[in-house]
């Protein structure tokens, strides 16, 4: 029996998958990332067992929570902050991605005043058209931020597949290679190369993932176990260490074809119904408030999703032996959009086991 909705995660299969994307990157630095988790102190752990290098995530209020805890990590700011923000910076990250040389000032200026060097990541735009400068403007950006007291370019990275889709491969990593190298030559030191996220994985197994690439930040892959090109399993990696689960509140026998006029649902949309006459019906306490409906897959593929309100999911269970009966638990592996929806609403419990 259940009470209400509850996202569980197995932290032994997180501490297991990342030490199996360790050990295929074989030398390289993972830096875990916890954003999709909200920042859960456990899921940190768990990556810091399994081999991580560093934890990353785009919430100063979740570095802060996990800092609290007591995790033992370097932290990374992966999304910059805003100039008002710079002391916050300072204090909680040791490493953050900057594009914006203003915002760098701000972090310099905070820095100083704190009493710190604050090392930052010059992110470039390689085509996915989210954070970066453009790479014919890195080597002034480089060398602006660098000359400025208590900043430190620590490395060059960049995004890649999040917003614009596009896939890391052997001409975009190479051009990150390159451009690395000529930030090197102006600052005449190494910098740590960031070859991008979970994504630059399938350029790892093709091949195609240059040597000079120092690390990557992980986050999906760890922690749903999928390809986050093609969303299949990858690696040989556990995709069931996020579940979902729902009590049922009601199951009844019901016509599959609404009765009345059509208008749009709750969320505008005009539903679409197929008429497969009287069929068991049960709905889970959790909607749309607190997960993704159309991104999660029923354990048990005799369940079906059927769709959603705010707060009700209904699924039909006419293929199971025996009807669900209230209370009963409906379980799901949620896929990146539905566990952060889950992980994020106040209204679903969280477990963690193992």
């Amino acid at each position: 029996m259940l009470a209400r909705a509850t996202v569980t995660t197995d932290l032994g299969k997180v501490e297991e998958n990342t030490r199996t994307i360790v050990d295929a990157l074989d030398g390289r630095g993972v830096i875990g990332v916890t954003k999709v988790t909200c920042g859960s102190p456990e899921v940190a752990r768990a990556m810091l067992a399994g081999g991580a290098a560093g934890i990353a995530d785009s919430r100063l209020e979740n570095i802060e929570r996990m800092r609290e805890a007591g995790v033992p990590a370097e932290f990374w700011l992966l999304r910059a902050p805003s100039p008002l923000l710079a002391d916050e910076t300072v204090r909680l990250a040791d490493v953050s991605l900057e594009s914006e040389l203003e915002t760098v000032g701000a972090l310099a200026t905070a820095a100083a005043r704190l009493g710190k060097t604050h090392r930052i990541v010059a992110m470039v735009d390689l085509g996915d058209l989210r954070e970066g400068v453009m790479p014919a403007d890195l080597p002034a950006f480089v060398e602006a931020a660098d000359a400025l007291p208590n900043i430190e370019v620590y490395g060059i990275g960049t995004s890649l597949t999040c917003y614009g889709a596009v896939v890391p491969d052997a001409q975009n990593l190479g051009e990150l290679a390159a451009l690395a190298q000529s930030a090197e030559s102006r600052l005449g030191r190494r910098l740590h190369l960031s070859g991008g996220m979970s994504s630059s994985l399938d350029a790892l197994i093709e091949g195609a993932l240059p040597a000079r690439v120092d690390g990557l930040r992980i986050g999906e892959s760890i922690l749903l176990g999928v390809s986050t090109v093609t969303r299949k399993p990858i690696l040989g990696l556990h995709t069931d260490a996020i579940v979902a689960s729902a009590p049922v509140i009601e199951c009844l026998r019901k016509p599959s074809m609404p009765r009345g006029t059509i208008a749009q649902d709750a969320f505008g949309g005009t539903p679409a119904f197929e008429d497969l006459g009287e069929r068991m019906r049960a709905i889970c306490a959790i909607g749309h408030q607190d997960v993704v409906p159309t991104d999660i897959a029923p354990l048990d593929p005799r369940v079906r999703v059927l769709g959603a309100s705010s707060d009700h999911l209904v699924l039909d269970v006419e293929d199971l032996p025996e009807a669900p009966r209230p209370g009963d638990a409906i379980s799901f592996v949620p896929g990146y959009s539905a566990t952060l929806r889950l992980f994020t609403s106040p209204y679903v419990e969280k477990r963690f086991v193992g």
